[in-house]
């Protein structure tokens, strides 16, 4: 990923929570020569700062078969928005798209004992429904086995990543403070969750 040096964030902890905060990745992978992505929910682990990816896709989906042989991408993407050039001081200004987003890389590793797919599912459900779990629990054994025979289980050690936090870093403070402002008044959280992404790395006047 192309990322100017003031775009860049270094910090492995900051990435880390930012892949937390947008669990819903796109999962890239070679297949013929060609890209194959699905999107799925996905649990970020982290020990030792060793960051390990964990989902399951369906059994019926072949990307399954492809996390073995090279290495896969992880895309979790953030807030979003338009930046139009009325919000700079400098007449002559061009409009511009800011966002956030984590690339991450690793070669995939298939956990095919239940065991390992119930506690990939225990994480999933207890990070998106809590609730649930109890329900899950309480399913016939015979069910549960069914349901978990048409999954598949996997996870990514991530080997390399890669942050890009395209906030206005290349404006003058006043113009990032007009950004914030623009952006903080819409509606839409995946704009105005750039402006609160740029205040929490310490961007605008104030």
């Amino acid at each position: 990923m192309y990322i100017p040096k003031f775009n860049r964030v270094e910090d492995q902890p900051v990435a880390v929570a930012f892949m937390r905060a947008n669990p819903f990745a796109i999962l890239v992978s070679n297949h013929e020569d060609t890209p194959f992505a699905t999107h799925l929910p996905v649990i970020v682990a982290e020990a030792n700062r060793q960051i390990i990816v964990r989902a399951h896709v369906a059994k019926s989906n072949p990307h399954w078969k492809m996390l073995e042989q090279k290495d896969s991408l992880l895309i979790f993407h953030g807030p979003h928005a338009y930046i139009s050039p009325a919000i700079y001081e400098i007449h002559e200004s061009v409009p511009t798209w800011n966002y956030a987003t984590v690339h991450a890389y690793g070669r995939g590793k298939i956990l095919p004992a239940d065991t390992d797919k119930h506690q990939v599912l225990a994480e999933l459900i207890s990070q998106f429904d809590s609730s649930y779990l109890s329900q899950w629990n309480s399913f016939d054994e015979q069910y549960r086995s069914r349901m978990l025979n048409h999954i598949v289980a996997f996870e990514i050690p991530v080997t390399r990543i890669e942050a890009k936090f395209k906030l206005s870093q290349n404006r003058t403070k006043a113009e990032q403070e007009n950004v914030i402002q623009a952006l903080g008044a819409s509606p839409d959280s995946a704009i105005s969750g750039v402006a609160d992404l740029m205040r929490e790395r310490g961007l605008g006047a104030k």
